[in-house]
């Protein structure tokens, strides 16, 4: 997967670059914000959409374990609760999905990308994902928090179980990183 420097203008949703705003607003002269930031901030108008999660290091790479998520997100992954699991337990193509949140953390950047999935009944649903790093240090990344945002162009469709219903892997249509300096 390959990950074009773009600008935030590259975000569709409202939310998401309310979120990238807000991670830019706490950057200072950090690598990257700090993670007390996520915690002093009230993020209930959006919390259906998010997810917080651990990064964790070890010897054979990193992994990703799911400190929260919200309504919306345990329902398209069939899960009302994964706190505590990671994200290669519940996502059904972890080594395609991990790639993402390894570009966060590696770069140090915001990631989003736009994936395509099909519903139960056959619909296009455009899976948008921001991945924000976050740090306890300001240095190394050790915190992402994750939104998500699922529109369909046909409208209504059908949300349970759709992340792990899919036959295929989901299409890719944009990956991208998102040059700090370009939120403003």
């Amino acid at each position: 997967m390959q990950f074009t420097p773009s600008r935030a203008d590259v975000v569709r949703a409202i939310n998401q670059r309310w979120l990238l705003k807000f991670w830019q607003s706490h950057l200072g002269d950090d690598r990257v914000p700090q993670w007390q930031a996520v915690e002093a901030e009230n993020l209930t108008n959006i919390a259906d959409q998010l997810s917080f999660l651990d990064v964790i290091r070890s010897n054979s790479g990193f992994r990703f374990m799911i400190r929260f998520h919200g309504a919306t997100v345990g329902e398209v992954y069939g899960s009302t609760d994964c706190r505590g699991k990671y994200i290669d337990e519940i996502v059904p193509n972890p080594a395609q999905s991990h790639v993402p949140y390894l570009e966060a953390v590696q770069s140090g950047r915001p990631v989003y990308t736009i994936q395509d999935v099909t519903d139960r009944e056959r619909r296009t649903v455009h899976y948008e994902r921001l991945l924000l790093p976050f740090s306890r240090d300001g240095r190394t990344v050790d915190r992402i928090l994750a939104s998500f945002e699922y529109v369909c162009p046909e409208g209504a469709f059908t949300r349970h179980a759709l992340m792990v219903s899919q036959n295929t892997p989901p299409k890719l249509k944009l990956s991208a990183t998102i040059e700090p300096r370009a939120l403003a």
